[in-house]
């Protein structure tokens, strides 16, 4: 029996293959040209699809990570900051690491591109379809207050469980830690080792000093460990790209206020 185009397209909507519909069309005139074979066609159709559900997928969870902004290394300064590990930090955008289920800890002076770098993994991670769930340390800790006030913590921690990638970013930026932070953050590093889900973390704060700023040594010996285990340390060292921007910044209005004058 042969259908129109119009009931083909209702039955593509039908079964919600949205990805056909959309070039259908354009595959149709393709095939009536003459010029390819069906199959050929048809398994272009069926990739149309993939693409599209594909990039839904990574659309929902670009949302569900909390990221606020995409970051890439093609805005990445390079040559401000030389002895980066830039060869290590190419390999962690490659995401593989997440598919291995292996932890990251990017430690360094502030403003040296940890958090940038840290971003830009997520996204490499959603582009290759993790489920990525990013946080400020302090908002994380806020996270959990209120979701012990309000009986989310369990949800709450459900999300961390659950993601591909937890991000942890700028942990200790604050120096003064909430009372229970040490327990929340290793049953956090516990929960995700032991399933081999990947944890990143950025720090402006040696390792060393861990154990001080959580108050526990204990704890911070064993979240170290476990990070360790299956990670990957990188060590940021060189100038802050804040205040080199922020130098730009002086520097432009300066030239502006001159020229106004």
């Amino acid at each position: 029996m042969s259908m129109s185009m119009v009931e083909i397209e209702k039955q593509l909507k039908a079964l919600r293959l949205y990805g056909m519909l959309a070039t259908l069309e354009s595959r149709t005139l393709q095939a009536n040209q003459g010029n390819t074979p069906f199959i050929e066609v048809y398994a272009e159709l069926l990739q149309d699809e993939l693409d599209y559900r594909f990039s839904r997928l990574r659309q929902r969870h670009f949302k569900a990570s909390s990221l606020k902004e995409l970051k890439t290394l093609s805005d990445f300064d390079w040559s401000f900051n030389p002895k980066l590990p830039k060869k290590e930090i190419y390999e962690l955008v490659t995401a593989k690491f997440v598919q291995d289920g292996n932890d990251v800890l990017l430690i360094g002076s502030p403003g040296t591109g940890k958090s940038h770098i840290a971003k830009t993994i997520a996204h490499a991670a959603i582009q290759s379809c993790h489920k990525v769930f990013y946080r400020e340390a302090h908002v994380l800790f806020e996270d959990i207050f209120e979701a012990n006030q309000t009986g989310n913590k369990k949800r709450l921690f459900k999300t961390f469980s659950e993601a591909d990638l937890l991000i942890i970013d700028d942990l200790f930026l604050r120096k003064k830690m909430p009372e229970d932070a040490a327990d929340y953050l290793l049953n956090i590093i516990i929960e995700r080792y032991s399933t081999r889900k990947s944890t990143l973390l950025t720090s402006n704060r040696p390792l060393e000093d861990w154990g001080l700023l959580l108050k526990d040594n204990a704890a911070s010996s064993a979240i170290l460990d476990r990070l360790l285990h299956h990670g990957h340390l990188l060590k940021f060292e060189g100038k802050s790209y804040r205040l080199k921007e922020a130098a730009t910044r002086l520097s432009q209005g300066k030239g502006k206020k001159e020229i106004e004058e």
